[in-house]
């Protein structure tokens, strides 16, 4: 039994949804925590375990059943993500599961699901999604690499990075200018579907984070890379929007793993600050330690009764853009909250990567840049006043 499994009052996940659970945390807590330690070293997830977690059905669990699916809601999805961040097993499945299968699922042609939907469910194939590129981030419309036509092909030339998965990856869904002259600019782009033996495709560095270790993040290039015709998702030119249309439950992902490792930290730490001597007494003993505790807990308390609310809406596709934009923004900044305030009552262990709480604040840093920056998210809130 976890912390998660005693959280009073959770509406957004049925029976069925928690039996799930138990059969995703087994898994991790046999196949996935005692081999974090190596991955970190490593600063890689092996194929291996994607293939292992397809087998439980852990991975894209709402592709339909015609494509080797499990046919389930997201609530599904969700559960696989709060047990990966609560205990701390850094594979990119939210990305394959939360993001890519979905584009596939809703815009790709009959061809493509039947290739590669089975793939992904199984592991066999790992993928990615390559938008931010070294000279532009938030900024979509501003991205420079060109997909040109050349008789029945497409020749992808460009750069991109921070792509998640991006060694690993199989399959990459790049963004790319189909039409560099339109306007607006966003009517210009499309979603190319480029597997990773096609000439002209290379991987650059694995990049050096300052957090999480072991998760796959790269630098990609494209450099004459012809594909065929067949491989854009969807119509030409929509891509932007098939991209708008996917982001609130691309943003409640990651306030769902957000939540959960946040709650991982607070545990933590209440138990650390009962077992760590200060004084005549344990540092829980201090009025400060139980204020700081107490305030952080209520915090909590409220984020999960928000986040099942915002599962909730989206399992009746209810949930718009700004409520997404606003649980990012909202999750991400109580999880760096809780985070530092935990490292902070554990003292100078708190500095020692030895210790869970160390690894975990550096993780979270990043958590207010992915998926949009906080200042972006304010940005779009903003915009719907």
């Amino acid at each position: 039994m976890t912390m998660l499994d005693t959280l009073p009052g959770r509406f957004a996940y049925n029976e069925d949804h928690e039996a799930f659970r138990q059969t995703v945390r087994s898994f991790l807590q046999k196949e996935g925590v005692p081999n974090v330690g190596q991955w970190e070293a490593d600063r890689l997830v092996p194929k291996a375990f994607w293939r292992k977690a397809g087998e439980v059905g852990m991975l894209c669990p709402t592709v339909p059943e015609a494509y080797g699916g499990l046919g389930l809601d997201f609530g599904y999805n969700a559960i696989v993500d709060e047990e990966m961040s609560y205990l701390g097993v850094p594979a990119g499945f939210s990305l394959q599961s939360d993001i890519v299968c979905d584009y596939l699922v809703a815009y790709g042609s009959e061809e493509q699901k039947a290739q590669w939907l089975p793939r992904l469910v199984s592991g066999e194939t790992i993928t990615a999604i390559a938008m931010t590129e070294p000279g532009t981030g938030s900024d979509l419309q501003a991205i420079r690499t060109s997909a040109v036509k050349d008789g029945n092909h497409y020749v992808l030339n460009g750069s991109k990075t921070y792509i998640t998965n991006g060694q690993n990856a199989d399959l990459i869904l790049v963004v790319a200018k189909t039409d560099p002259d339109a306007k607006p600019a966003y009517k210009g782009m499309s979603i190319i579907l480029v597997e990773a033996e096609r000439e002209g495709f290379k991987r650059g560095r694995k990049l050096d984070k300052i957090g999480q270790d072991a998760a796959d993040t790269s630098e990609l290039f494209f450099e004459d890379v012809r594909v065929p015709m067949t491989n854009c998702l969807g119509e030409e030119g929509k891509g932007f929007i098939y991209l708008m249309s996917q982001l609130p439950q691309e943003r409640l992902s990651i306030a769902v793993g957000t939540q959960a490792s946040a709650q991982k930290a607070f545990d933590e730490t209440v138990e650390f600050t009962k077992t760590r001597k200060a004084f005549a007494g344990m540092v829980f003993d201090f009025q400060n330690t139980r204020f700081v505790l107490a305030d952080l807990k209520a915090k909590l308390q409220v984020g999960w009764a928000h986040l099942d609310w915002a599962i909730k809406r989206h399992l009746a596709k209810e949930l718009t853009p700004t409520e997404g934009a606003a649980a990012k923004l909202w999750h991400t900044e109580l999880q760096w909250e809780v985070m530092d305030k935990c490292l902070q009552l554990h003292g100078g262990a708190g500095y020692m990567n030895e210790y869970p709480i160390a690894r975990m604040w550096r993780a979270a840093r990043v958590s207010r840049i992915y998926g949009g920056t906080n200042e972006i998210m304010k940005e779009l809130i903003g915009r719907s006043l």
